[in-house]
């Protein structure tokens, strides 16, 4: 009744309006019935229509999500480990990063995913699983953590195999690498990596201190010197931790980051090289794989990733020798503490600005011969005509 009477007590007068109002309000308004959205014109029918988005998403989701869920229940406790080792032991601290990064891969090529296609290799993947369960079996019945490990790398490439196939393989190959150097080696293949190491180091620092013409004598990774001021010579131990390792580990998975998320778009030899004959007579995966090795990208990768090596091993032994040196002037209280924490950072962040040089050299070099080809290319698009020679008046 209250809506009643504001209506008429609001409603204009004059019969004229009032008259052609009502007869535009009684007047049937025509409705469209669109076939394509039957929900929204007929509301009936909008519940028989199935909704294809709520079934076409699970689809697609239901393979990676349900061998996702069966490798985390079988590796749960290793996994557990392992993010204990990358919390406890500082060598693999930067483990604690690669899950994240492996993530963000993920999804920066998950149109890479979906364009790639399926060709799945049933016999190749079932070998992988069958090397992945022996490996699980020989890494649980002894008591080793670093078989188990890789058994889950291999899991996990012979699964993609399995169901994807090879082309699938190669675009998560970074991440596989990335895990792969997130795992821990078996203590007595570090300890044959890291002496070796911490005599280098102990060697350059005593060649850097008879350079400087201080008194010095080396046995093994120890290192006798005379401070200034002192009465007794003084020790400084190249101990597992200063050999390296730690740098060493961190700075080729950089490198592996740095060469992927760097990688140039367009070099100068990722294009199709090859003439009409070769893509005939080979098979295009085999004709794919040559291109990609005798690609740009693909050398200039593996040129980071191994300069990695030399670089963080000759940044350690800078290190040292500038510790040895330091500690003959300033004591030996210069090789403990907030000094040696400092200058580790310091020595790595100068290893990195190397390795960053490293890649802009390359790609110096890569725009380099990108021209040229493309010069050569030109002057063979130009024709040459013959010129009439003109006849003298």
């Amino acid at each position: 009744m209250g809506l009643s009477h504001s209506w008429q007590g609001s409603k204009p007068r004059g019969p004229a309006f009032e008259s052609r109002f009502w007869i535009a309000f009684q007047r049937p308004i025509p409705v469209r019935i669109n076939p394509k959205l039957p929900g929204r014109d007929c509301p009936s029918a909008a519940k028989h229509q199935p909704n294809r988005m709520s079934v076409a998403i699970p689809r697609k989701l239901y393979q990676p999500l349900a061998i996702a869920v069966a490798l985390a229940f079988v590796y749960f406790t290793m996994l557990l480990k392992l993010g204990g080792d990358w919390w406890n032991d500082e060598n693999y601290s930067h483990g604690l990063l690669i899950p994240f990064i492996i993530g963000y891969i993920l999804w920066l090529d998950r149109r890479r995913f979906t364009e790639a296609g399926t060709q799945p290799a049933l016999w190749c993947g079932a070998i992988g699983v069958g090397l992945y369960l022996l490996l699980l079996w020989a890494g649980t019945a002894g008591a080793e953590l670093f078989v188990q490990r890789v058994s889950l790398v291999i899991m996990l490439a012979s699964v993609v195999i399995y169901f994807w196939g090879f082309r699938l393989l190669r675009l998560i190959l970074v991440p596989l690498s990335l895990l792969i150097l997130a795992i821990p080696i078996p203590q007595i293949i570090f300890n044959r990596i890291a002496f070796p190491l911490q005599l280098f180091a102990s060697r350059c620092a005593v060649a850097a201190m008879s350079f400087f013409s201080i008194p010095v004598l080396r046995q093994g990774n120890v290192i006798e010197l005379m401070p200034l001021g002192a009465s007794e010579p003084k020790r400084l131990a190249v101990v597992e931790a200063c050999s390296g390792i730690r740098s060493l580990m961190t700075l080729v998975t950089l490198a592996v980051g740095y060469a992927y998320f760097t990688e140039p778009k367009d070099g100068p030899d990722n294009e199709d090289t090859g003439g009409g004959k070769e893509r005939t007579t080979r098979p295009r995966s085999q004709h794919n794989l040559v291109s990609f090795l005798k690609s740009f990208t693909f050398w200039r990768s593996l040129i980071l990733v191994v300069a990695a090596v030399p670089i963080a091993i000759l940044t350690n032994a800078l290190r040292v020798s500038g510790t040895g040196v330091l500690a003959h002037y300033y004591g030996t209280r210069v090789a403990d503490g907030f000094f040696h924490s400092f200058s580790g950072w310091v020595i790595y962040i100068a290893a990195a600005v190397l390795l960053f040089a490293t890649g802009w050299v390359l790609d110096r070099v890569g725009r380099v011969g990108k021209k040229d080809p493309d010069r050569i290319y030109r002057m063979n698009k130009i024709s040459i005509h013959p010129v009439n020679p003109v006849n003298p008046v």
